[in-house]
């Protein structure tokens, strides 16, 4: 068990981000687990012949498991909430070559054949780390890059629900009802991991949460990095992430009670989207969106807030309340 205390500066610390690395890493764990993550066999079965014939041999070799662990190094804690994959890997470039090569080397010990892209770590990892860098990107345009928007957006879905709920009920509601294996009694999150007990917490080195569309049921934790703690858990609806992307439609009595058009805009925004988003998603002049996001932001039912320069609305929890039900 992984148990992570909190005092209130430590709560006050806890933060959101979306990772394309550990898109990526969980993606990999998807890829050869199908017992445990049957809810991606549509996308095992799209990428896997592109994958195959990639022969990505470094990165299939250091994300093999052989003893269920993978290379911390590989997961950085991003330091911004949404980081880009060429600034993730930058780090994981700059990580000290003697802590790759024995990372790499841990997650095969013990095991009596190795494979020489295994093997390589330890006489040049330099070079081992270039190429396993090369064909990250190249797994990562195959198996993660086409499903982008619809992590990301399950990301954003999620974040917004848990700040929405900070902003309600209270920090505190951020790390509770994570994850069915995540305890909060209160000052602890504890994560049910095997036997032993390892704690953590209360010397300011912050927690950030990654909802991972790609972690399926399982929660996993970085305990140790620069930039802090993180666990990665799947958002809400990760298990429907994979069906058709199909917009949803309001109910008819929202439509009754707002009017069709502004009814399907409180529907769409379960996910930020900023006003140009909302007249192509509805096929909306700009004008027509913008007048009924005014609307609805003096009813309170939404709320626009900056990410970067572009300004988007989310329900609040009235318009949640209102537009969560769909018909």
């Amino acid at each position: 068990m992984l148990r992570l205390e909190f005092t209130p500066a430590d709560l006050a610390g806890v933060r959101f981000a979306h990772s394309p690395m550990a898109e990526v890493v969980a993606s990999s764990v998807a890829l050869t687990r199908p017992d445990q993550y049957w809810m991606y066999a549509a996308w095992r079965a799209q990428v896997a012949p592109a994958l195959a014939a990639a022969r990505l041999t470094t990165f299939t070799a250091v994300l093999a498991r052989p003893n269920g662990w993978i290379p911390d190094f590989l997961t950085p804690v991003p330091p911004v909430a949404r980081p880009l994959l060429r600034d993730e890997l930058a780090e994981v470039a700059a990580t000290p070559l003697d802590r790759v090569a024995h990372e790499v080397d841990h997650t095969w010990q013990g095991v009596s054949s190795v494979p020489p892209e295994i093997t390589r770590f330890g006489a040049d990892p330099a070079g081992a780390l270039a190429v396993l860098l090369r064909e990250i990107r190249q797994y990562f345009a195959v198996a993660v890059a086409p499903y982008w928007a619809r992590l990301r957006s399950a990301a954003e879905a999620e974040i917004a629900h848990r700040a929405r709920t900070a902003a309600e009920h209270g920090s505190r509601s951020l790390v509770r009802d994570l994850h069915p294996t995540l305890t909060w009694d209160g000052s602890a999150l504890s994560i049910g991991h095997g036997g032993d007990v390892a704690g953590f917490g209360r010397d300011g080195k912050g927690l950030a949460l990654l909802p991972s569309g790609f972690t399926g049921p399982k929660v996993f934790a970085m305990t140790e990095s620069r930039h802090g703690r993180a666990l990665w858990y799947p958002p809400r609806g990760f298990g429907t992430l994979w069906d058709s992307p199909a917009r949803a439609e309001p109910s008819a009595a929202l439509a009754a009670l707002l009017g069709p058009t502004r009814a399907a805009v409180l529907t769409l925004l379960d996910v930020p989207h900023s006003t140009g988003e909302v007249a192509s998603a509805l096929g909306l002049a700009a004008a027509t969106a913008s007048h009924h996001l005014t609307t609805l932001r003096d009813a309170g039912l939404v709320a626009g807030a900056r990410t970067g320069r572009r300004l988007c609305y989310l329900r609040t929890g009235l318009g949640e309340q209102l537009g969560g039900a769909t018909g």
